[in-house]
């Protein structure tokens, strides 16, 4: 009978020098998106791959990781997922299941497990906005995270306009371009862009309610593009690749990504209208 060749479990050792062998820089912040799935059987789960990025890293680098909670917000495309089927009785039945966000306890799911290996890791910090937090290790976590102003989810009052001021490091772990984070950034920074309202559960003085904002109308749509043509450019030098585990990893400056997002979106929304 044919038999399956066992898979390989990647180990802390090998996942670091991967990393280092990839360029991330010791004592340096590091703004990761990953897909364990991607990464492979790992010895000790997502729990090792942070271990692993923080030996890359050293002991002076900071690791951080979006936490996003779309799952708290009735404004949100996985929430018109939810209940796309719905009757209005039992969408609304949803909307009052829906806990409000809390810094300390909210999960984040659909971040991935890496993202939360660090969210729930011994001295992480975490920023406060009920949709778009960030969570950090290291050196930086505290004062990266601590000023995250409640409506502005990605913009110059957020962790990113910091990791822009710090010259941080973006590591795609297994992800693509669709998940960089940093191009939201240049979103802002493009002239007089679109804004929306956004409603999300939050608790005020111990009492549960919905509260609604205006902010930047955030549309990822076209990253994948941006981040195909980013990763062209300057013939490919802005971007390493490389392999760390069994994913395919990308890494590259985040005030690169941001500037030729500012600089590209504007065509490049222009062309798709």
């Amino acid at each position: 009978m044919p038999t399956t060749a066992p898979s390989v479990c990647h180990s802390r050792t090998e996942l670091a020098g991967h990393l280092s062998e990839l360029g991330v820089e010791r004592n340096g912040v590091l703004l990761v998106h990953a897909s364990m799935r991607a990464v492979g059987p790992v010895s000790g789960g997502a729990g090792t791959v942070v271990a692993a990025l923080r030996d890359a890293l050293g002991g002076h680098g900071t690791l951080v990781v979006p936490a996003f909670t779309p799952e708290n917000s009735d404004t949100s495309p996985q929430y018109r997922d939810r209940v796309r089927d719905l009757s209005d009785h039992d969408r609304e039945a949803v909307r009052a299941s829906m806990p409000p966000f809390d810094p300390a306890t909210t999960a984040a799911p659909s971040m991935g497990r890496l993202a939360e290996a660090v969210r729930l890791a011994p001295g992480a910090a975490r920023s406060n906005h009920p949709q778009t937090s960030f969570a950090a290790l290291g050196p930086l976590a505290d004062e990266l995270v601590a000023h995250h102003h409640a409506s502005c989810h990605l913009g110059e009052d957020s962790p990113l306009a910091l990791l822009y001021k710090v010259r941080a490091h973006v590591l795609l772990l297994g992800t693509g371009f669709d998940s960089c984070t940093a191009f939201h950034l240049g979103e802002y920074r493009v002239p007089a862009p679109p804004r929306r309202t956004y409603r999300c559960v939050v608790t005020t003085r111990g009492r549960r309610h919905w509260w609604e904002y205006e902010d930047v109308a955030l549309d990822d749509s076209d990253f994948a593009v941006l981040g195909a043509e980013f990763a062209r450019a300057d013939d490919g030098a802005a971007v390493r690749s490389g392999p760390v585990g069994s994913a395919t990893a990308r890494l590259f400056a985040f005030t690169d990504a941001v500037d030729f997002a500012a600089r590209r979106l504007p065509s490049l929304r222009k062309e798709r209208a």
